[in-house]
This record gives C-alpha cells, sequence and structure tokens, in this order.
C-alpha cells in the first residue's frame, strides 16, 4: 500500500499516461472500436477507480498530497483551457449558429432541472451536486465540470456516479448524433432551412486554421505552465479576499469566476495565440482526472441504474425541445446537432460530428465546443441551484 504522497503522486500520473497512450500503442480494428466505446478519460477513471477500491494506496496517508494539488491545477489547467477561446471569432459563427448553441444550453438546463424533479428521491441526498457538476460538463467540458465539483465541494463517491452516467449516456448520443447527421437533407427540407451561410463561414475558418503553422516551442510550453500556475495562485487568494467581504459565493465559487473572466479576456490578446494551449490543457485535464477518480471507492456505486435513466430522460428532454425549435427556427442538422455535441461532447466529439457533415466545417464543430467553455460552470452552477429548490 502506497503512503507516500510523492509516490501516490507519480503513480496517478504515470498510469494516466498510460492509459492516454494505448490507443497509439493497439492500433488494430477491435482495440480502435473499443476505444471509440471506452476513451482514455473513461479508461483512467474505471482504472485509477478500481485501484482505489482494493486500497492500492492508503486514503488517509496521501490525502495531503491530493489537497494540495487538485484544485491549484483545476485552475491552472481553466485559465490554459479558456485561452484558446477567442469571442471575436465565435462571433463570426453568425446569430443562427449562436442560437442553435444557446438552445441546446438552455434546453439541457432545463432537461437536468425536470429530470431531477423527477428522479431526485431516487438518486441519494445531495445528488443535485453532483448532477450540477455533470450539467457544467454538458455545457461546455470536463474543466467545466471539475470547477463546479470544487466550488459546491462534490465529495468522489456522489461524483462516480455522475461520470458513470456521463460515459454511458453520452456514448450512446454521440453514436446517435453520428447516425442522424445522415438524414440530413431529410431534415432540413423539413425544417426549411438555409445552409449555404454555415457552408460559407466554415471555409473561412478553414482557412485561418490553415494560415496558423508556427511550430510548438519548449518555451510555450514553459510560459503556459508558469501563468498558468500564477492565475491559479492569484484566484485563489483574490478569491479567499472577495468571499470575505461578499460572501455571496464561496471562496471556490469566486476562484473559478476570477480564472474564467481572466482566460476569457487574455483570449483576445496576442497572449492567446501562443501554441500550445490545448496540450497543455489536456495533460492537465488528465491528471485531475486521475486525482479525483484516485478518491472514489467502487464500493459505494450502488445506485447507478437511477443515474442512468435520470441521464437518459435529460438527453430525451434535449432532443424533444432541439426538433421543436429547428422547426420553429428553421434550423439545419448541422446548427443542432453540432450546438449539440459541442455543448454535452465539447472539443472532443463536436469537431468529428462536424467533419462527417463537410471537413470544412471542423472548425465550426471546435468553436463552438470552445464556447461551452465559457457557459459552462456558470451555467452549471445556476442549474445546480434549481435543481436545489425544486428537491427541496
Amino acid at each position: 500500500m502506497i503512503k507516500d504522497g510523492f509516490l501516490y503522486i507519480a503513480a496517478l500520473v504515470f498510469i494516466a499516461a498510460l492509459m492516454i497512450c494505448l490507443p497509439k500503442i493497439f492500433k488494430g480494428k477491435v482495440a480502435q472500436n473499443i476505444f471509440k466505446f471506452a476513451p482514455p478519460i473513461v479508461l483512467i477513471y474505471l482504472g485509477l477507480m478500481i485501484l482505489c477500491t482494493v486500497r492500492l494506496w492508503d486514503l488517509e496517508a496521501t490525502n495531503e498530497a491530493y489537497t494540495a494539488l487538485k484544485n491549484p491545477l483545476l485552475y491552472a489547467m481553466l485559465f490554459i483551457m479558456l485561452l484558446r477561446c477567442d469571442l471575436r471569432k465565435i462571433i463570426k459563427l453568425g446569430p443562427k449558429m449562436l442560437i442553435g448553441f444557446f438552445s441546446a444550453t438552455i434546453s439541457i438546463g432545463l432537461g437536468f432541472v425536470a429530470a431531477y424533479a423527477i428522479m431526485h428521491n431516487f438518486l441519494g441526498e445531495n445528488s443535485w451536486q453532483a448532477l450540477g457538476a455533470l450539467c457544467g460538463s454538458w455545457m461546455g467540458g470536463g474543466g467545466n465540470m471539475l470547477a463546479i465539483q470544487a466550488a459546491l465541494n462534490v465529495d468522489e463517491a456522489t461524483m462516480a456516479y455522475a461520470l458513470v452516467m456521463d460515459s454511458i449516456c453520452a456514448t450512446l448520443y454521440v453514436m446517435f448524433l453520428l447516425w442522424a447527421i445522415g438524414f440530413s437533407k431529410k431534415f432540413n427540407s423539413w425544417t426549411k432551412a438555409d445552409t449555404h451561410i454555415i457552408d460559407e463561414v466554415g471555409a473561412t475558418l478553414e482557412a485561418e486554421a490553415k494560415a496558423n503553422t508556427k511550430p510548438l516551442a519548449w518555451q510555450n510550453i514553459a510560459i503556459l505552465i508558469g501563468s498558468g500556475l500564477l492565475v491559479s495562485a492569484i484566484s485563489q487568494m483574490l478569491g479567499s479576499i472577495i468571499n470575505s467581504y461578499i460572501p455571496f459565493f464561496d471562496k471556490a465559487t469566486w476562484t473559478v469566476l476570477i480564472v474564467t473572466v481572466l482566460g476569457v479576456v487574455l483570449a483576445l490578446t496576442p497572449f492567446g495565440k501562443i501554441k500550445g494551449t490545448e496540450e497543455i490543457s489536456n495533460v492537465l485535464l488528465y491528471v485531475v482526472i486521475a486525482l479525483i477518480a484516485s478518491r472514489a471507492d467502487l464500493g459505494s456505486i450502488g445506485n447507478a441504474p437511477a443515474w442512468l435513466l435520470t441521464g437518459l430522460i435529460i438527453l430525451l428532454i434535449h432532443i424533444a425541445i432541439m426538433i421543436l425549435l429547428a422547426k420553429l427556427l428553421k434550423m439545419d442538422i448541422f446548427t443542432c446537432a453540432v450546438a449539440s455535441l459541442a455543448n454535452i461532447g465539447g472539443t472532443a466529439t463536436a469537431p468529428v460530428l462536424a467533419g462527417t457533415y463537410s471537413s470544412a466545417l471542423v472548425p465550426v464543430g471546435i468553436i463552438m465546443a470552445l464556447l461551452g467553455y465559457v457557459v459552462g460552470t456558470g451555467g452549471g452552477l445556476i442549474v445546480a441551484q434549481l435543481m436545489q429548490l425544486v428537491g427541496g
């Protein structure tokens, strides 16, 4: 049993790295199909939950190392991730794409509140907190989920339910959308949608992406890591100070909000164009996931079916609202599907779906997913409070 804090952290990072590399090591057709249903981020969580359950490390002895690293790394990751979100590019998507995105965001939020109202008696005490964190993920990405988990102080055991629900329901939903995009002509004809503006925007964005050919330099990695850690430290200090004067939010929530503002503002400056933000933020994301998973005991997961049913109810409500809005607003299937997956799947899957429709529109999927990072944390916190009121 591991009791040394540094050995515990080193083991987690190494295990996460191995899981990330599996799709590159095993390239067979069967293996790749497996990784489609169980990507590395899911394998990391499940693998480390198992190791936690068999007590490979002492939870009490390693708690100090876990507490000292998790939130600081989380805030650094969120900041670096937000540097990729240039709001000026998002505006270029046009009103219909933005309407589609926010329609998806709002309908997901409504789905969570309605599903919680139906299922809260079966989900356990304070389940609204874990669902609020998951809502942040389904509006934005994993970084938003982790930020809300920290802000609401969601325990790892309850969070494990939400992550199981996330991995299974979201995977099924991606499969559904990849199937549905094949009916684009019929859907667009039914909604009477005009797609020429989307095609033009996609072509323009693709040209801009190809123009950025700067190599990733080690100096970039150094400045991003340094700035991320510094912003994390300063934001925590400011969050504590603001909380002492304005206790409307707790220290963690103020910290997350400060990090988000700094990330969005600096993304509009030349600093936001530093190459390496995606690579560094992804590494930090996997490390933070590994840390959280290392405290989740599988022995406590006994109510998964109720959580999975809750996830399916959320998705059904979301789909029904999106179809209704598509008909009323004459939105095409690309706008609806990519907006939906930009929320629920994030940057990992939205570009894939966009590319299935047209390779020229992959950048649209990426930018829409990045917009989720901006709204995901605030949206998830709002929905969490609404669920708390509904659950009474």
